[in-house]
Parts: C-alpha cells; structure tokens; sequence
C-alpha cells in the first residue's frame, strides 16, 4: 500500500505524466524476519492507468547492490508505463 500512494500521490501533486516509488529495506541493518534486507516494493502510476505493484526480494546482497538492481526495477516499470 505504501508504494502504491507514494507512486499515486507523486502524480497527483506534479505535473509529471508517469511516477515511479521505490521503499524497502537495502541495509546494512535494519531487516525483521517480517521485512528482510534485501525487501524492495516498487509503484508505478500513469493518468488513466492502474497503479501497478512490484515486489523485489533481492537478499542481504549489499546496500549497493540492492540500490542497483532497483533502479533497474524501477527503470523497467517506467519502461512498461510508456
């Protein structure tokens, strides 16, 4: 739900066309067994279509690493909105 409003309320309150959110856990620490290092959701919101959800589970992989690959998520949704 969290990514969804954040991709939601971007849109709303800018003039952008597309908005993509990412929010997660990329570490060192804070992980739970509910919300692991390595959790990233990921929102993308378009006027006049569905909010779309994704949900990443890279792994304890490191910061970067985690950082890395959601952008490439995120790349990947902005791609899909067009």
């Amino acid at each position: 739900p969290v990514a969804r409003a954040m991709a939601e309320g971007a849109l709303k309150n800018s003039r952008a066309h597309v908005s993509i959110s990412v929010t997660g856990i990329a570490g060192p620490g804070g992980g739970t067994p509910m919300k692991p290092v390595g959790l990233v959701h990921f929102g993308a919101a378009r006027h006049g279509r569905s909010i779309i959800h994704d949900v990443q589970r890279f792994g304890d992989i490191g910061r970067e690493e985690i950082r890395i690959k959601s952008i490439e998520v995120a790349l990947t949704l902005m791609r899909r909105m067009m």
